[in-house]
């Protein structure tokens, strides 16, 4: 069995890597040859924190495991990041556990892959501007995923707190882009893509904001009760998620669907796009949504990945059970 703690996921797993990672485990699930199952997620009842596991299996990948962890709030007063996880890999083959891997960073860069995937399958060739509504540990992540897939211009950002800007800004202006921080409404009308990467429990983005030709990622929508966008924006797009079970419970299109507003099957699997059995985006002026609730078989896919570049480098460490 191998160990691959948090710095050496650091060192061992690129953007491209997780990229890669989550693209295939899309498709996979599309094709139906990769599984998620039903998540567990409780407060303890103990320092405000949530727990729980995500696990699923890749027949395609042959990759078996499970994620576990949840969100501390407090941590933030510890030095700690409020995200803690662990991942367990098994041997298909035997349900012998593989690996033991860091979860943390590797969370960071899924999410952030997912929504790069999105861009890349779903966005117009030609989108210049990039909106960021958040600026949050995650937002870092997010934008250096998503500027390497497409030739953006600048980036525009909002954020509750506007003191959190400049450290997004500074992420931009080390890849050469300007940054300017403006309105939620200015982002609408302004931005080609935009990535959603909050907490909020209402909506961010409303319809009438939004202009033409707009792909948005959603990603902060992960739980029930959580919105980022107007559900009347949602009922105008052209709609794409990780799961479609997840996200019209816990993601951005469960209050669409609460409204009656769409249906279960006016959602596509993005692993469809990837696997060119849907078009996607079918002209430059829709607006398409991709809902990223995040999956426990992304956290397998780059865990996997990880552990086995870290054993090539002779980086992981290696201990008899």
């Amino acid at each position: 069995m191998i160990i691959v703690s948090e710095d050496i996921c650091k060192k061992v797993i690129s953007r491209a890597d997780a990229f890669k990672a989550v693209e295939a485990v899309f498709a996979s699930m599309a094709k139906g040859d990769a599984y998620n199952f039903p998540v567990i997620r409780e407060a303890i009842g103990y320092q405000d924190a949530l727990y729980g596991f995500k696990s699923g299996f890749d027949k395609a990948g042959l990759i078996l495991g499970l994620k576990s962890g949840g969100y501390w709030p407090n941590n933030i007063k510890k030095g700690l990041t409020n995200h803690q996880s662990t991942i367990f890999l098994f041997d298909p083959d035997t349900g012998q556990l593989d690996a033991i891997v860091g979860g943390n960073y590797l969370t960071a860069i899924r999410t952030a892959a997912s929504s790069a995937v999105s861009i890349a399958h779903l966005a117009r060739n030609n989108a210049k501007i990039l909106g960021m509504v958040g600026a949050g540990h995650q937002s870092a992540f997010q934008l250096r995923a998503a500027l390497e897939q497409r030739k953006f211009e600048k980036v525009i950002g909002w954020n509750l707190d506007p003191e959190a800007l400049p450290a997004l800004a500074k992420v931009a202006n080390d890849s050469g882009l300007p940054f300017e921080s403006v309105t939620r409404q200015e982002i609408g009308a302004q931005a080609d893509v935009i990535i959603t990467i909050t907490s909020a429990h209402e909506p961010l983005l409303m319809k009438e904001w939004i202009k033409s030709g707009t792909h948005i990622a959603c990603m902060g929508t992960d739980t029930k009760g959580k919105q980022e966008i107007d559900p009347q924006l949602i009922a105008t797009a052209n709609l794409f998620t990780d799961e479609i079970a997840q996200s019209i419970s816990i993601g951005e299109t469960q209050h669409a669907i609460e409204e009656g507003l769409i249906k279960q099957s006016d959602i596509t699997p993005i692993g469809q796009v990837i696997n060119g059995d849907h078009k996607g985006r079918v002209s430059d002026d829709e607006i398409t949504i991709f809902d990223g609730t995040g999956v426990g078989l992304q956290d397998l896919a780059v865990a996997s990945a990880a552990a086995n570049l870290a054993q090539e480098q002779g980086k992981a460490q290696i201990i008899e059970l």
